[in-house]
Order: C-alpha cells, then structure tokens, then sequence
C-alpha cells in the first residue's frame, strides 16, 4: 500500500531551499511507494493545523521553477518550536500524520528541526504509526553538524551567502575607494548569530589582500575598543578601511529579541552592531577627515535569486533527492548529508548522519582559520569555501522586466480532524 510523504520546513530560509524542496517532489515521483507528496504549510504550525498543500498535483512547470526561486514563499517557514514538553502538539502531528496516511516525514531545518524530524518519527513508531523521519539540511549559517566537517561537510544555502558577500563586498570596495576622502571608513554587517563562516566569506572579495579590508568574527572575541583600535590603524596606512562585522560581535547590550529557538533577531533588534560601532568611531574620532558610515544587510542575503550559486543550487537539489532515497528504502532517522570528496578538484558526495547526533552536535567556525590578528581568516579557510560559490551566474527566468519565480496552486488536503491551536499560540 502507498504511503504518502509530507515536507515541512522552519527557520530563516535560504537562496536554495526550494531547490531542496524541488529534489523532493520530483526524486518522489520515482518511488512507487511514495503517494502523494504533501507539504505543512508554515512549516510545523502547517501540520498541526491540519493545513497540508498537495505539492503532487502540481503543475511541473511550476516545480522546476522552484529551483530559482529563493526564500520560503513557495510553502512557507515557521519560528514555533515544538518543545519536549508541549505533549499536545506532538500528540496532534501524529493524528496528523495517521490521518493523512503519512509514512514518510521529511523536515527540511538545522540542528533543532532535525531534533523535532527525530522526536516525531519516534513518537508515530511508538503509537503503531509505519512513519519514517528524514531530515533534509538548510541553513546560511552553516552550523549544521561538527566542527570536525564528519557529519556533513558544508550545508545547502551556505554557498550562496558566501558569493552573496563576496560580491556585495566588491562593490563596497569599489563605492569605498571612490568616496574615501569624504567616507573613509564603510562598515558592513553579516548575518551569523555566534559563528563566523557569513562574515568570513568577505575574504572572498579580495583572496590576494589588496585592499584594506578587515573581517571582525564573533570567534575572533576583539571588544569595541580593540575593533575600533584596528580600524584606526588601518586608516592610518591606507587613509581608509573596509570592515565587515558580524550581528553577534560583543559592542555591549543592544537589547536583543529573540525567537522561540532562544536564537537573538538582530534584524528585528533596534540598535545593530554595525551601529554602534560606527557611532564608537564618529564619537571617539577615526584617525582621517570625514566620518565612518555604515551598512547592516538582512533578510536579502537569503533571499535574492540572482546571488545563489549554482553549485549550492545542485547540491541543494541533491540533498532533497537523498532525502527521498533514504525514506523509500526504508532508512528512517537519518539526515541527507553533503561530504567532501579529497582530491584538489571539487566534488561530493550524498550520505547520511543519524538525526540524534546532529541534534545533538554543535560546529564552531575551526580557530585555526582565523588570524592572529583576529580581524581575518586564513587561505584555508578560503580553499574550504571557493569551490561553494561557483564559477557563473545563476540563470533566473525573466519575464516582462521580472524574475518568473514558482507559484504553487493553493490546493489544500480536504481536513479530517478537528480544528486545533498549536500550545505554544495559546
């Protein structure tokens, strides 16, 4: 009997989630036991509302486009965590999933979607449920896995962010060198709550240290003070300085929100980190006529179709594709994971890592890739990242002077269940 498969995804989208998301839908086609292909819209709040868009009837036109289509428009994304104690919810997404004949749940998240893809899993196994859980990785911040790159090597949506800022950084260079006499310092903020590999990736911009670029990590620890020394004597040599900051960089108490994941929203914080440093600079001084100015980028490092690369567009495609083989052959409680292959010339490969230890582990950007000067990283770190970013342009279709991006039928499972409100929304 056929089994019908469900995708859900939450947390910050990324350049490349739909191309997962496309690898998901088309690799189900290939499965005779594989039924219908449903997703949770909004994520897990999507499944416990019953709320369930049929991704199978499709048009294929439409399905394809899903691979340059950016963001988390196409089925939507979440915040809400479902939480070891909130038995409601999870007592409910296995109603769901019995319901609607589920024996397939994919999640496509970081470390605490791969706990939750794990939790339900198990939990239906426990109620007598046939439902096997999969896990498909996606984050920008690549801090899915371990530091020791075992798990998964790199994760989809890191490449794109990382060519992202090697070119945004190009630019500011260019915009820097031009209006010096007057703006002599440019700071610039990278997304990247604790871990640097966002940041990081300005390096790209200038791999040959031709201009005065300095890169200022989380992991790198400097204080304030200790940045803005740096910068000043930067100013000093060059007359002028590019910088490029994390959000999490310590600048002292901004206030920061935060989601139900415990994770800081610097974008939706008042005061931003690149702020405070540039008004740092402009009180204390900076060692040049004129005055620092400032930049923080946001939510279109994730969401910008033409900076996706297309090696992370393939392997995002992949790791969906893997997804699906995994949960038809039966393979529940694993994550579709993207390994190095050694060799100077770039390739990978499609593997697994259990779910319970990529929940369960935590990646640091390596100390070994940041200089002992703390405002750069290292050549190895840049023979890590380049091949991710790709070599050409992404192709976006365009029609009448607009990106033609997916637009799925709002074609919904008919609901068999009482209406529910998720615990946490209560």
């Amino acid at each position: 009997m056929k089994k019908n498969l469900l995708i859900a995804q939450s947390g910050g989208p990324s350049p490349v989630i739909n191309s997962s998301l496309r690898g998901v839908v088309e690799a189900a086609r290939e499965f005779d036991q594989i039924g219908t292909v449903y997703a949770g819209w909004h994520g897990i709040e999507g499944v416990l509302k019953e709320e369930l868009i049929n991704l199978s009837i499709q048009d294929e036109d439409e399905i394809a486009l899903l691979r340059n289509t950016p963001a988390a428009g196409a089925i939507g994304t979440c915040r809400y965590k479902v939480k070891s104690h909130q038995k409601e919810d999870f007592d409910r997404i296995v109603e769901v999933l019995k319901a609607h004949n589920i024996g397939y749940f994919l999640y496509n998240g970081g470390n605490d979607s791969m706990d939750t893809a794990h939790k339900v899993a198990a939990l239906a196994q426990e109620r007598g449920l046939d439902v096997i859980g999969i896990g498909v990785p996606k984050t920008i911040d690549n801090d899915v896995g371990d530091s020791e790159f075992k798990l998964i090597d790199h994760t989809p949506g890191y490449g794109s962010v990382a060519r992202y800022w090697s070119h945004i950084v190009q630019n500011a260079e260019e915009e820097n060198r031009g209006s010096s006499p007057a703006d002599p310092v440019l700071v610039l903020q990278a997304m990247g709550r604790k871990i640097g590999y966002i940041p990081a990736a300005a390096r790209l911009a200038d791999p040959k240290h031709e201009t005065p670029l300095l890169i200022f990590l989380f992991e790198g620890g400097l204080t304030m003070e200790q940045m803005a020394a740096k910068i000043n004597d930067t100013v000093k040599e060059h007359g002028r300085a590019v910088v490029v900051v994390s959000e999490g960089c310590d600048v002292g108490d901004l206030g920061f929100a935060k989601d139900s994941f415990g994770h800081a929203q610097f974008g939706a914080s008042q005061t931003t980190v690149q702020q405070a440093l540039v008004n740092y600079l402009n009180k204390n001084g900076i060692k040049a006529r004129g005055a620092a100015r400032g930049q923080a980028f946001g939510t279109d490092q994730r969401s910008t179709a033409i900076y996706a690369s297309t090696v992370d567009l393939d392997e995002a495609y992949r790791a969906g594709q893997k997804a699906v083989e995994l949960a038809a052959n039966g393979e529940g409680g694993y994550m579709s994971t993207i390994l190095r292959n050694p060799g100077m010339i770039y390739s990978v490969r499609y593997d697994k890592a259990p779910l319970k230890d990529v929940a369960n582990s935590e990646r640091f950007f390596p100390q070994e890739w940041i200089t002992d000067c703390k405002s750069d990283v290292t050549d190895e770190f840049l023979k890590y990242v380049r091949p991710l970013v790709g070599e050409d342009w992404p192709s976006v279709p365009m029609i009448n002077g607009r990106q033609r991006f997916a637009r799925l039928k709002p074609v919904f499972a008919d609901k068999k269940l009482d209406d529910y409100i998720p615990e946490a929304a209560r």
